[in-house]
């Protein structure tokens, strides 16, 4: 069982969304124990302050470190580990990606610290976090939605949690590849069929059809992931097939 803890001044913006759907299913399995802890409960001064103004000067306030340094020893005593992790919920962090949520999958313990206002004090980036982990280069007004982004993809990889355990590894960037399409009854929608081969019933066209449209989708919306994927010797087959009929259709 993978143990979750997140710490935020908005406990429900994070425990209703995770009331319902997979997260909730994976909770009931027994293959998530989520927990959802108030920042505040942490503070030590009657009006429960987590932010004060920045030194130098400046817009916003900062929050302050001791509120998360006490959080992460309650939830945490043991400290992290090879297989704990203390994420910082940051845009300066590095990107989240599928390789990241795998490993965070194969964790005990997954601690995710969400700032708000104009920042948190450093001394938490150095003092307990393990690491610092951001959904991409855009700003978040607090980081509760990247929490639930990030409990939501680690989760579906945990074994069991999904109905089907091929579709976590049929997924978008499972392989370092976008998806191929998807496409489901009626056979006409609006005039449009489904792809033939779809209809075959030819398991092998199907397979090698998936694969060509994924390598399509991925050479036309992200061509940066084809220099990271692992290409077989079909696949590169493949990519010179999906070049030539663009060659014919310029």
């Amino acid at each position: 069982m993978l143990r979750v803890d997140v710490v935020t001044i908005f406990p429900r913006m994070v425990e209703a969304p995770v009331a319902d759907g997979i997260v909730q299913r994976a909770r009931d399995k027994g293959l998530l124990d989520l927990r959802v802890h108030d920042l505040r409960d942490f503070t030590d001064d009657k009006h429960r302050s987590v932010d004060d103004a920045p030194f130098g000067g400046g817009p916003g306030m900062v929050m302050k470190a001791e509120p998360f340094q006490r959080a992460v020893a309650d939830v945490l005593p043991e400290g992290a580990g090879a297989a704990r992790a203390v994420v910082l919920l940051s845009p300066r962090g590095r990107p989240f990606d599928q390789a990241t949520a795998q490993r965070y999958a194969g964790l005990q313990r997954l601690v995710l610290l969400c700032g708000r206002y104009e920042g948190i004090d450093e001394r938490v980036a150095e003092t307990v976090a393990t690491e610092e982990v951001s959904l991409g280069d855009f700003v978040l007004t607090g980081g509760e939605v990247a929490a639930l982004a990030v409990i939501e993809a680690t989760m579906r990889l945990l074994p069991g949690a999904l109905g089907d355990e091929g579709s976590a590894e049929a997924d978008s960037f499972a392989d370092g590849l976008l998806d191929y399409p998807h496409f489901t009854r009626p056979a006409q929608v609006g005039g449009r069929g489904v792809p033939e081969v779809l209809l075959s019933g030819d398991h092998g066209r199907i397979r090698r059809w998936r694969r060509k449209e994924s390598l399509r989708a991925t050479r036309a919306r992200r061509p940066e992931l084809l220099d990271r994927a692992v290409l077989t010797v079909e696949d590169r087959a493949l990519l010179s097939e999906i070049e030539n009929e663009e060659k014919v259709l310029a």
